[in-house]
């Protein structure tokens, strides 16, 4: 991370983007100063007050979009922390592929005239700051056109709000709408961020069907079918990654679309399939289901454990609806049921049921074994979705011990294709032996920390299973004409299983595709009892112009490094897999404890350009902690594994030049600052160094021999700037005073120093 307080002409309001278009920040220009004023930054070296200063206060955005058309209020509040007066003004940048029909400015409710600056005379305006500056971070902005009001002022220690009002068309790509504002920017704060929130209300005459996030943990109201509110709030943040929501309109029910991305054409292609089931009425009957839940009542669940286990068993039964059928098996060293078969749920069984949970006490062993063998005979009809709720908070120390063993003699009983949730409470967990389980029977694991509330953890997992809508869900591309000795067209995809949608959920599924062009993808599954598909056409691109959709990439890495630490837990380790890791964990920058060596400043340079051919033994050694299965650790690198396999956010940094890698043995994750993500590129810091990926993954040496040096804000550098990519010049942007940075442009590498 940069720890520096640069002194340029410009601070900076922060500039963003709405679909492919709407800027929802600024940059905030000093315009009586006699000596450059900084971009602010969020971490400042402690000092006397600069006489020209600000921070960013709040942030908020609200936004209406109404079949597409998206109305905006952007409001902003920043603060002079400065000693004298400012006179500024506020540059409006706009994006490369759209323009602003008309924008108002209101400073405190005064409206402030602007006018629109053309690109290239906007560039002499962003060049003229950096020259003057000397201060790189106005790269990101180079190229666009701008918007620029007449001056204001800001007293020392006044804040001053800043709203934007606009009106925009959203871009739409095979039926997905997408909504962007970038938040980058924002980084150039002096100080968190106190509020950020976004609100955007959709609206649409046709059924909404998926909205989705592929940069931030969203929350989604969905109050009809036609209506959804995605609402964003963070505080004392540094935002450094775009927000971005997709949304998808669709008749019938269940809608889908395909967004893909091809950077080489000469390679596979990355796709991105987003499906949901269609929005339930509240006349609609719910597929009927089984739930059995397994619950862990040995001595170790004494105390606040096996209250919050009691808590969490009443709610799952107070949730369950008209035509389910349930039972409860309870384990120590021995096991008992509620009942000794299915249970129809009602009035009568819900109140037995919850009289069994309240006389529930702890002790005795953990007879997994025997719990699991219990549930799984119950299960006789393949009709009806079935599901195990599964939970345990030790080892297994009664009956059937081996772990090996416990997963194939309950495979054998699961004749129903039963999904089984499995909950570890507690440190004490075989962690391995969990996954296991969840693999075996299409499932998944979760994981309760000591400190957390296990009602809490049953009541999020029963909300994501108590309404399925469409059950033995399987996805198909087909393409016309295909030869065979082409091979699968579509390849390695994620989740490798399917099971069902559920209300309020959707298919979040990415993959490779080697074959390009018109395809259709044919949903099939069954609803109720009915066997159902749905089909929709999709274009597969040859080859992606922009970067737009390269967050694709990087999701489907982050599931295959998932999936490829999950196949080493699970099967063991051999060379090949380990390759894999390495190359893709250096290439996009998802930093595992297995590749920390990606993180080390201090490690040689040839570190990186080996890691593509050969892995480090530190890698290796590392993944021996894969054979830790309890403990610390052992639940640490189970949830880590499972995050990545079911990503929904690309990777991004979470504040300006901070990457995050888990901490196995501390259980939580730690800030690396050698790594830096700048869109789809990743940039590593080898003493006082940046080297972007195509350069790092290249012999050091050789690099450096044939690089070429070019002087920070002369005149090469400005026509190298002429011939950058949007990519580049973001990367020379993180460049602080007293760094290099090497990259490669069209085949050749510069030094800039």
């Amino acid at each position: 991370m940069r720890r520096f307080f640069a002194m340029g002409l410009s601070v900076l309001l922060i500039g963003g983007l709405l679909g492919a278009s709407a800027m929802a920040q600024g940059l905030l220009v000093v315009t009586n100063a006699s000596d450059p004023v900084p971009l602010p930054r969020p971490a400042v070296r402690p000092g006397p007050v600069p006489p020209m200063a600000y921070k960013i206060k709040e942030l908020t955005v609200n936004a209406r979009v109404v079949d597409q058309i998206a109305r905006v209020q952007v409001s902003q509040t920043f603060v002079n922390t400065g000693s004298r007066q400012m006179e500024v003004s506020l540059l409006f940048p706009l994006p490369y592929d759209g323009a602003i029909e008309r924008m108002t400015f209101l400073v405190d409710g005064k409206e402030f005239p602007a006018k629109l600056l053309p690109a290239a005379e906007a560039r002499k305006i962003y060049e003229g700051y950096v020259r003057r500056n000397q201060d790189p971070a106005l790269l990101e902005w180079m190229g666009t056109g701008m918007f620029q009001t007449s001056v204001f002022p800001v007293p020392p220690g006044a804040e001053r709000t800043v709203l934007l009002h606009y009106s925009q068309v959203l871009r739409k790509d095979q039926n997905l709408t997408d909504l962007l504002f970038p938040l980058g920017t924002a980084k150039y704060t002096s100080s968190p961020l106190e509020k950020l929130e976004i609100k955007t209300s959709i609206e649409s005459s046709i059924e909404i069907k998926t909205v989705y996030s592929p940069t931030h943990s969203i929350d989604i109201k969905r109050p009809d079918a036609h209506h959804a509110v995605v609402h964003y709030l963070a505080k004392n943040e540094v935002p450094t990654g775009d927000f971005r929501v997709f949304y998808g309109v669709d008749k019938g029910k269940i809608g889908a679309g395909v967004i893909s991305y091809r950077p080489e054409s000469g390679e596979e292609g990355y796709f991105l399939l987003l499906a949901s089931p269609q929005i339930k009425k509240d006349d609609d009957q719910p597929v009927p289901k089984t739930i059995v839940c397994v619950f862990d009542r040995s001595g170790s669940m004494s105390g606040a454990k096996i209250d919050q286990a009691r808590a969490a068993l009443k709610s799952v039964l107070n949730n369950l609806r008209k035509g389910d059928l349930f039972n409860i098996v309870a384990y120590d060293s021995d096991v008992e049921t509620f009942k000794p078969e299915l249970e129809r749920f009602n009035d009568t069984t819900r109140a037995e049921a919850i009289g069994f949970v309240e006389g529930l006490s702890a002790g005795g062993g953990t007879n997994i074994d025997a719990a699991l063998a219990t549930a799984l005979d119950m299960l006789k009809d393949s009709s009806r979705p079935s599901y195990v709720i599964f939970m345990t908070d030790g080892q297994p120390t009664m009956g059937e011990t081996d772990e090996m063993k416990i997963v194939q003699r309950s495979q054998a009983k699961n004749r129903v294709r039963a999904r089984m949730i499995s909950l570890g409470v507690g440190y004490d967990v075989n962690c391995r032996l969990l996954d296991r389980l969840s693999r075996a029977h299409f499932g998944k694991s979760e994981f309760v920390r000591p400190n957390e509330d296990i009602e809490e953890m049953v009541a999020r997992v029963y909300n994501k299973i108590h309404s399925p809508v469409m059950t033995d869900v399987t996805v198909k591309f087909e393409f016309d004409s295909l030869k065979t000795e082409e091979g699968p067209p579509i390849r390695r995809v994620y989740p490798k299983e399917l099971t069902d949608l559920f209300a309020g959920e959707q298919l979040a599924m990415v993959g490779r595709y080697a074959k390009t062009g018109a395809a259709k993808v044919r949903i099939r599954g069954k609803v109720g009892d009915d066997a159902q598909e749905f089909d929709f056409p999709v274009e597969l691109t040859s080859k992606s112009t922009d970067q737009k959709y390269a967050f694709i990439e990087k999701l489907w890495a982050m599931r295959r490094i998932g999936e490829i630490i999950d196949e080493m837990d699970l099967h063991g380790k051999n060379e090949e897999l380990i390759k894999e890791l390495v190359a893709l964990s250096t290439k996009h920058g998802v930093l595992t404890p297995y590749t920390s060596f990606l993180a080390d400043e201090t490690a040689p340079v040839g570190d990186l350009a080996r890691g593509n051919a050969k892995a480090p033994e530190k890698t290796r050694e590392m993944l021996r902690r894969l054979d830790e299965t309890d403990g610390v650790a052992g639940l640490s690198q189970r949830e880590m594994k499972k995050n990545l396999l079911e990503a929904q956010l690309a990777p991004q940094q979470k504040m300006a030049g901070d990457m995050k890698m888990r901490d196995i043995g501390q259980d939580k994750d730690r800030s690396v600052g050698a790594v830096q993500m700048v869109d789809n590129q990743v940039l590593y810091k080898r003493g006082n160094v940046w080297y972007t990926f195509d350069v790092a993954k290249q012999d050091a040496k050789e690099v450096a021999a044939k690089a070429t040096e070019v002087k920070r804000f002369s005149k090469p550098y400005f026509e190298l700037l002429k011939k950058s990519s949007p990519a580049a010049s973001k990367a020379l942007s993180r460049q602080a005073p007293g760094e290099e940075m090497m990259l490669e442009m069209d085949g050749k590498v510069y030094r800039v120093k």
